[in-house]
């Protein structure tokens, strides 16, 4: 089939990079002329496994094409994917100002019947938006006789497995009252529905409501399990052997009940804070939502309590190793990270920070740019040389397994401060370092 995508982002790029790589013809369209440039010649301007490879691939066969003339877009595709950002507002609320600028530039250039996707996290009541922005513009052009279709396809991506999802999804939602759109999407995402089926279709504002419903009750286990932490410190249990306990009830399951310094990324907080603003445009009181993302912003501080218990308050002539700075491994994505609230908040006490990640150093320096408390090192080991004590932001894979002998020959004093319960609290005690993590009883170094 002929698709469309406007949109080079982290899901317009994946979306189109895997359904090229099912057979698919695929256009993708940015305004971004230096990013389309450089998706030419197979520049992925982000990090996400196996997603180089793909696009580099398709190119190579001439299934995937990107562009900057929104018309060739809109002529090729019959089945168009609006993947533009959606940014919080204000109050919070999505910004819809990008999804509708390419509804207007659909209705603009189309000439026979389209099939509109949209595939961006938008609020309940978009897709009306969308199709009365595309039947006013025909209308304008004398063409309101154009038949088209907007149709809610969510996407359920994983930054650091994006490519994996895409390719092998867990379901894929059709939210329509077309029975043609739909079967247009069935034949689109045939490649992917063979082991069995996947496919679930429903309304449209189902279908939007279900997206942003996944996404906040995963941010709700997360937060939930951070309070349960906070209750561990002060009554003296393990939240590991915790979340083991309540892990192994079926009803509960072990995936999103890690204890930690809290979410970020580009989903969670933008999409808990979204619909509590859309909660609260209804007249409700969505205590619950507004809950997580108080418990969340509060354990973004979690580690620096733990830091000024410590050293004090006053943290001036203090040197930090931090490993981590993206907010999950397997990404180079900041946004939201709890390692930037965490850097500055030891930068407004004085201190200074020697920090490295294994792909989010790029993204740190044109987020901070050039200063004095901010050091980037090229590996773990070189981030520890001369610091007071090192901490841990994110759970790399090449961070789980610790090499004492470099991490206290590195440090002036053995400290570590946790924020993803890495280790054994009684091992590193064992080995002389005393060890800070989260909900977890803090054990002394053996003397």
């Amino acid at each position: 089939m002929n698709v469309t995508v406007f949109g080079t982002g982290y899901v317009g790029l994946v979306q189109a990079a895997v359904l090229a790589e099912a057979g698919h013809h695929v256009f993708c369209i940015d305004i971004d002329e230096g990013k389309i440039e450089g998706l030419k010649q197979g520049q992925v301007p982000i990090y996400e496994p196996g997603l180089t490879p793909l696009v580099e691939r398709n190119l190579s066969t001439n299934t995937l094409h990107f562009s900057t003339d929104a018309k060739t877009g809109v002529d090729h595709g019959e089945i168009i994917f609006i993947a533009v950002g959606t940014p919080p507002d204000e109050d919070g609320s999505a910004d819809l100002r990008h999804v509708l600028t390419v509804a207007r530039t659909i209705a603009e250039y189309m000439a026979e019947p389209k099939i509109v996707i949209n595939k961006s996290t938008v609020p309940v009541g978009t897709a009306d938006k969308v199709r009365e922005t595309i039947k006013g513009e025909l209308d304008k052009r004398g063409a309101g006789d154009l038949a088209f279709s907007v149709v809610s396809n969510p996407e359920f991506l994983k930054e650091g497995s994006a490519v994996a999802d895409c390719m092998r999804p867990d379901r894929i939602i059709i939210g329509t009252d077309s029975k043609d759109a739909e079967e247009a999407l069935r034949q689109l995402y045939a490649p992917f529905n063979r082991n069995h089926e996947k496919i679930m279709a429903m309304d449209v504002r189902s279908a939007e409501l279900a997206k942003y419903a996944a996404n906040c009750m995963l941010a709700t286990k997360i937060s939930f399990m951070n309070e349960m932490a906070e209750i561990a410190d002060r009554v003296g249990a393990d939240i590991e052997q915790v979340r083991q306990g309540i892990g192994s009830d079926p009803r509960i399951g072990y995936q999103f009940i890690y204890a930690g310094i809290g979410y970020g990324g580009s989903c969670f907080p933008k999409d808990v804070k979204a619909l509590i603003t859309t909660a609260g445009k209804l007249g409700l009181a969505p205590g619950i939502l507004t809950s997580v993302e108080e418990r969340n912003q509060r354990q973004k501080h979690y580690l620096l309590h733990k830091i000024a218990a410590h050293f004090g308050d006053d943290l001036s002539g203090k040197t930090f190793a931090l490993w981590g700075l993206a907010f999950k491994p397997n990404t180079d994505d900041m946004r939201e990270a709890p390692s930037r609230v965490l850097m500055e908040q030891l930068w407004a006490r004085g201190a200074r920070v020697q920090a490295f990640d294994p792909q989010a150093m790029e993204e740190c320096q044109r987020i901070y740019g050039v200063r004095d408390d901010l050091q980037l090192c090229g590996t773990k080991e070189s981030a520890l040389a001369g610091a007071d004590a090192l901490i841990i932001a994110t759970e790399w894979q090449q961070f789980k397994a610790i090499d004492v002998k470099a991490v206290t020959g590195g440090l002036k004093q053995p400290v570590i401060f946790d924020g993803r319960n890495l280790y054994d609290p009684k091992q590193l005690a064992r080995a002389g370092i005393q060890y800070y993590c989260v909900g977890r009883p803090s054990r002394a170094a053996a003397k």
